[in-house]
């Protein structure tokens, strides 16, 4: 604590031993014991107590913290649910390609969900696309009908 050596100690004690006498110094030696015993615990004891406050400190950043990630998101909830009430307000609003498709007077122009493919050929079966995942064994329907 203070960086008292042995050489140190023996000089105090010398000083002690002539300055109170020796009949008083193993009193005071125990006093001085008690004494520095409750500095020790005080000190302890206020460690531990600024430890704890750190750590509900560390704790309640942390709440606050996912407080406003919580709060931004309710926030985008908020503001979605917002447009969705004004959107199911407005009544006669048609998506773009409803429009078209009822604007045209031409019946072989179709909406854009309705043009059509080019049709594979019965006799070979369609390649999966490499960005699809392989079947597994659980995904194959079998057909036992037959």
């Amino acid at each position: 604590m203070f960086d008292i050596g042995f050489w140190e100690l023996g000089l105090i004690g010398v000083v002690a031993l002539l300055v109170i006498g020796p009949e008083r110094l193993p009193g005071v030696a125990r006093s001085a014991g008690m004494w520095i015993g409750r500095v020790k615990r005080f000190v302890s004891t206020t460690q531990a107590e600024i430890t704890q406050e750190l750590g509900r400190a560390d704790e309640l950043k942390r709440l606050l913290e996912e407080q406003a990630r919580v709060k931004s998101a309710h926030e985008i909830i908020e503001q979605t649910a917002n447009e969705v009430r004004e959107s199911l307000s407005m009544p006669n609003l048609k998506p773009d390609y409803l429009l078209k498709a009822e604007d045209s007077d031409d019946p072989d122009e179709t909406a854009p969900s309705q043009t059509a493919r080019p049709a594979a050929s019965p006799a070979t079966p369609a390649a999966p696309s490499p960005s699809h995942e392989p079947l597994k064994a659980d995904d194959v329907k079998h057909d036992r009908s037959a």
